[in-house]
């Protein structure tokens, strides 16, 4: 018997562009951080021909990709998988997740799928499922390095800090953030699901509508907005986010009637993690935002149009890794003597030097002082006059040696004796004891970098299968 036709199959042969506008529903920008089910349940009654989802970012730092683990609470993404699974297939529109398990490395997609098959195992589902790998190999990115196809990305290294080749050999997980052009071959292969790994949040949105024909600037304009859901909305939120695409722009609605899309709303959002509010660089070009145009239809809705699409001639590829750095324990503390908040970072500098004399070995402390800049630079003037918070961290080889060089430096700063000091009783505030607190393992990014000319098709490997449940064992 064959196979029924994908969910992508019958979109891409039944859909004319100008018939009917082609609605496109963000059902999270954080899948695993909780979808609200009214308002999605709103979206799914508007009948989307496709559903998306983003997954994963590179915001949470460097400790998901490095370890390979989520940052979402795994009940919680099981949770909004499913929800949006069953919605999708109910419906047999497309559904497609990107960036998965949160930084999208090998680790983090086969997590997502074992939760898709469990799912899937479940509720008796069936259907097709394609997945992208975005993992780069240590080699291809040292043979770019050799090559000077390397450009860093990162504005406080400059544009020449270049990893060496022993930092690159020794992440422990390396990603490309793959664009439209991997995920419209993906696409080709018509599943009725598919997941990839490390991808740009607009290629998820914008790849079907491009294939239908859709301008490729309304596409990604589309997306850039969508991919965050109801965040570009007054007020913000993570509600689902609807988009109806036609072939001359698109019009923008909350499925939270509490959240309005407003053209200044709207329009703010080409702001969001971007250095330049009228450029959006893209893996295969440039969104030119200058001309576009946010006009209300309502007091809920914006109509979107005019921006313009530039491609360039070779897609850049995007890459990011990161290496272990050792193990961290964390030191939790209050100060509120003023003496003290006026002489506290001699006096860190003071106790470390005091706690190495007899405490040796490779170990590096980090303070975070809350009140003097640890969130942000602040002029002696503005430090905090009443009370500060310290959060100071140990970085290790070993958790044992982190958490012995926390524990000394915490005794010998509670008591250290600083000029004009009253009392000898202590020095510090504790909100709970221990006070220090084993953090993981601690990473750093390495790569965080531009390659030119990058094999992508060598890159990014696309795999599709039939989802079949496994049968239940029979007991006899």
């Amino acid at each position: 018997m064959s196979r029924p036709r994908s969910a992508t199959a019958a979109l891409l042969q039944s859909h004319k562009p100008g018939a009917e506008p082609l609605r496109v529903l963000s059902a999270s920008g954080q899948l695993g951080f909780g979808i609200p089910e009214a308002s999605f349940a709103r979206g799914m009654a508007r009948r989307p021909h496709v559903i998306g989802c983003d997954m994963g970012s590179i915001d949470p730092g460097p400790y998901y990709l490095g370890s390979g683990r989520m940052a979402a609470p795994e009940a919680m993404v099981l949770r909004d998988l499913e929800l949006v699974l069953l919605a999708a297939r109910q419906a047999d529109v497309p559904l497609i997740i990107g960036s998965a398990g949160t930084a999208g490395a090998r680790p983090h997609l086969q997590a997502t799928l074992a939760l898709v098959q469990q799912i899937a195992e479940r509720h008796q589902l069936r259907f097709r499922l394609a997945t992208i790998a975005s993992d780069v190999s240590a080699e291809q990115v040292l043979e770019a390095l050799r090559a000077s196809r390397l450009q860093s990305l990162d504005p406080g290294a400059g544009p020449l800090r270049l990893p060496t080749e022993a930092e690159v050999m020794a992440c422990s997980h390396i990603v490309g953030q793959c664009g439209t052009e991997t995920f419209t071959r993906a696409l080709q292969t018509l599943p009725d699901v598919l997941i990839a790994g490390r991808a740009c949040d607009t290629a998820i949105f914008a790849t079907l509508p491009e294939m239908l024909g859709y301008p490729p600037a309304l596409c990604l304009h589309m997306a850039k907005i969508i991919e965050c859901t109801s965040l570009c909305c007054s007020p913000g939120g993570r509600d689902a986010m609807l988009a109806e695409l036609s072939l001359d722009g698109f019009t923008l609605e909350s499925m939270n009637p509490a959240l309005h899309a407003t053209p200044a709303s709207v329009a703010a959002h080409a702001l969001y993690e971007q250095s330049d509010p009228f450029e959006v660089q893209e893996p295969s070009g440039t969104l030119k935002l200058e001309t576009a145009r946010y006009v209300a239809l309502d007091a809920h809705r914006t109509r979107v149009s005019g921006a313009l699409w530039l491609p360039r001639q070779q897609p850049t590829l995007k890459i990011e890794g990161a290496l272990r750095v050792g193990a961290r324990t964390v030191l939790l503390a209050g100060v509120a003597d003023p003496t003290l908040l006026q002489h506290l970072p001699e006096a860190l500098q003071a106790v470390e030097a005091r706690v190495r004399q007899f405490l040796p070995g490779d170990w590096k402390v980090y303070p975070h002082v809350y009140g003097q800049g640890a969130v942000r630079a602040l002029l002696p003037a503005q430090h905090g006059r009443h009370e500060a918070g310290l959060v100071i961290e140990f970085i290790a080889p070993e958790a044992a040696l982190a958490r012995t060089a926390a524990s000394v430096f915490k005794q010998n700063l509670l008591h250290y004796g600083y000029p004009g000091r009253v009392s000898t009783a202590g020095n510090l505030a504790f909100a709970f004891t221990p006070s220090e607190l084993d953090a993981h393992e601690a990473y750093r990014f390495v790569l965080y970098h531009l390659m030119a000319d990058a094999p992508l098709s060598d890159i990014f490997q696309i795999h599709s299968h039939d989802v079949e449940p496994v049968p239940p064992l029979e007991v006899h």
